[in-house]
């Protein structure tokens, strides 16, 4: 009887969710049929929200989904972008009941429960982000946004994923995330996991980054040791 009534409340206060409190890192592990730890993290930023899962102990990638999403009443739709599992998925709108408290993202309908991480808070880079341009040979060379191919990072405010794909052709290119942090102009990316290469995972990755303009512009040697100066955009 109990349980229900906590249940039923948390039904009723999911009717009264605002988007800021979605907004953050979310988590929860499970294990698996064959036995292994896996964790799954939501990264929800202001319009744009990826779920990806991985091996807690090795880091092992197994999947990830994502795309823009919207917060009515008590359900999220969501508009998938790229899909690791189902490509086909690409395109369409699935939409899922919530109850959200200060601590607890749930999915109603799987019963499934996700722990806050943090609300976008502290790092300086909460959001998602677009590719926009390099700097090479001190040339800067931009690129459009506004195509179906592309490279987005999706941060909260400890947590970060990027995200390679194409909208037009459905297909997935690879990704990355873990934890991040944002100090002295350095910004700092722990690597949890990385679809191409598990060799990377463990990595810390350290970067100088600056705010110019409303562009991020992010500068140092790439997980293969390679120089780079990248831009990025805010993505509206």
């Amino acid at each position: 009887m109990k349980k229900t009534i906590v249940w039923l409340a948390c039904i009723l206060l999911s009717f009264g969710i605002k988007a800021q409190t979605v907004i953050g890192a979310w988590e929860t592990y499970h294990t698996s049929k064959d036995g292994e730890k896996h964790k799954s993290v939501i990264i929800f930023s202001d319009g744009y929200q990826v779920l990806t899962t991985y091996n807690a102990i090795t880091g092992q990638f197994i999947h990830s989904k994502g795309g823009t999403w919207m917060l009515k009443g008590g359900s999220i739709t969501e508009t998938i972008e790229f899909d690791t599992d189902n490509s086909g998925l690409v395109g369409k709108e699935l939409s899922f009941k919530v109850a959200v408290s200060d601590s607890i993202f749930e999915k109603v309908d799987e019963k499934k429960q996700f722990k806050k991480i943090d609300n976008g808070a502290p790092g300086l880079l909460q959001g998602a982000w677009l590719m926009s341009g390099r700097v090479k040979d001190g040339e800067t060379q931009l690129r459009d946004t506004g195509g179906p191919r592309k490279t987005m990072k999706i941060l909260s405010g400890t947590r970060f994923q990027w995200i390679a794909y194409h909208t037009g052709t459905k297909q997935f290119m690879g990704t990355g995330g873990g934890t991040y942090t944002t100090v002295n102009g350095v910004y700092t990316e722990n690597i949890e996991f990385f679809s191409k290469d598990d060799s990377r995972v463990g990595a810390r990755l350290k970067f100088k980054f600056d705010l110019i303009d409303g562009h991020w512009h992010h500068s140092g040697l790439s997980s293969k040791g390679d120089p780079i100066h990248e831009i990025w955009r805010i993505r509206e």
